[in-house]
């Protein structure tokens, strides 16, 4: 640093850091020089709490990852111990996890645009996408008996049935959110200070975004099309009908837009999965690892040895190494798992679209004010639980 730069710390303890981030800048007057983010504040270590939990035990740690997107991180969780121990689950429980992956999606979109907003002084958004939030919140709860680490999903399906009335609340609520958000549009959209405040700031190109690893929507903004759900279809997403928004100028407004128009296009699946849903068990319950009906176990002797036996002791999927990713709200989200077939994991490693995205940051601030900096700190939408794991 030399003598006419000055070292300004933005963080950990700051609203726009979106948790206990640190970024120490290097300025020039208001123009930013260098930037360099500081994480490690949040570190919990979950990665190697899991090599001493057994495979089901693990799946409440995900939740505790992105919090803002813990259906997500079930979900790619479970699929990767479902492809070492090489399980096909029902078609029911595919759709099931494709509508309550798509409501988190929702959810946590919403969640950034109302912070998002906020941060670039824009209060009304926030109360307008906390209003949609809940109700997702409030199904979630209904569905899972919690609202924030629902830890709903099961290696071989969902912990439990979705009744009807449930189902109803979903499709009703997937049909009346895009008249929700022309509204954000309506504040937004067109707004001559949003403007200002987003177009030609904190641009990426792909060819930038490629050699830095970014993902989601941060890559689809600069124009690159690829998401997991289209490219390596999973859970049965190959049966549904959706579009993949892009960008073109990859600045804060793109994104912007593509997280509004990605949001209309997980309503379109939501409601594709409720009116298709096919009948049938919302668990696979002879696969391995899989645990019997909690009803079962009053009146079946080997049910309750089985139960019994996972509880204490674990499934232990053959020896071996698997990688399995999914497109979470934020980018790629992917499990790596080493088995050494005992019932703990010899090695799990998550690969955190935060943790990845977050590099962007110096790209998108150097020469650029420190207003800025905080435009492109937002949009990136990290979540630091699972920058720092």
């Amino acid at each position: 640093m030399s003598a006419e730069t000055m070292a300004v710390n933005l963080g950990p303890q700051h609203p726009s850091t979106h948790g206990v981030l640190r970024v120490m800048l290097e300025l020039d007057g208001e123009i930013v020089v260098n930037a360099k983010p500081d994480i490690g504040f949040l570190h919990r270590g979950i990665e190697k709490l899991a090599e001493y939990r057994t495979y089901h035990q693990i799946i409440i740690l995900t939740d505790r990852l992105d919090y803002l997107a813990a259906m997500s991180n079930n979900l790619a969780y479970v699929l990767t111990v479902e492809k070492l121990l090489e399980i096909e689950i029902p078609k029911r429980a595919q759709y099931i996890r494709i509508i309550l992956a798509e409501l988190q999606r929702i959810a946590s979109h919403l969640f950034w645009l109302g912070t998002h907003a906020h941060d670039l002084g824009a209060m009304t958004p926030l109360f307008y996408t906390l209003r949609e939030r809940e109700t997702i919140m409030d199904i979630f709860d209904a569905v899972a008996g919690s609202r924030l680490t629902p830890g709903f999903m099961r290696i071989g399906g969902l912990a439990a049935e979705v009744d009807r009335e449930i189902l109803h609340r979903i499709d009703t609520f997937a049909r009346y959110l895009p008249d929700r958000i022309d509204e954000y549009e309506s504040l937004l959209t067109d707004n001559p200070i949003w403007k200002s405040r987003t177009q030609g700031v904190g641009i990426l190109t792909i060819d930038e975004c490629i050699e830095l690893g970014v993902s989601g929507p941060l890559l689809r903004a600069s124009g690159h099309g690829r998401d997991i759900r289209k490219t390596e279809p999973y859970s049965s997403y190959k049966d549904f009908d959706f579009n993949i928004p892009t960008g073109t100028r990859g600045d804060v407004y793109d994104r912007f837009l593509v997280r509004l128009a990605e949001m209309r296009e997980s309503a379109r699946i939501v409601q594709q999965a409720v009116q298709n849903l096919p009948d049938g068990p919302h668990i696979i319950r002879k696969a391995p690892g899989v645990l019997p009906d909690r009803d079962a176990l009053d009146t079946d002797i080997y049910a309750m040895i089985r139960h019994f036996h996972l509880i204490t002791e674990g499934v232990k999927p053959p020896i071996g190494e698997v990688y399995h990713c999914i497109e979470s709200p934020r980018g790629e989200l992917g499990f790596y798992l080493v088995s050494d077939g005992s019932s703990n994991p010899c090695r799990l490693r998550v690969r955190p679209p935060s943790f990845v995205n977050l590099q962007s940051l110096v790209k998108m601030v150097k020469g650029k004010i420190l207003s800025d900096a905080i435009a492109a700190i937002s949009t990136i939408d990290i979540v630091l639980a699972e920058v720092d794991r």
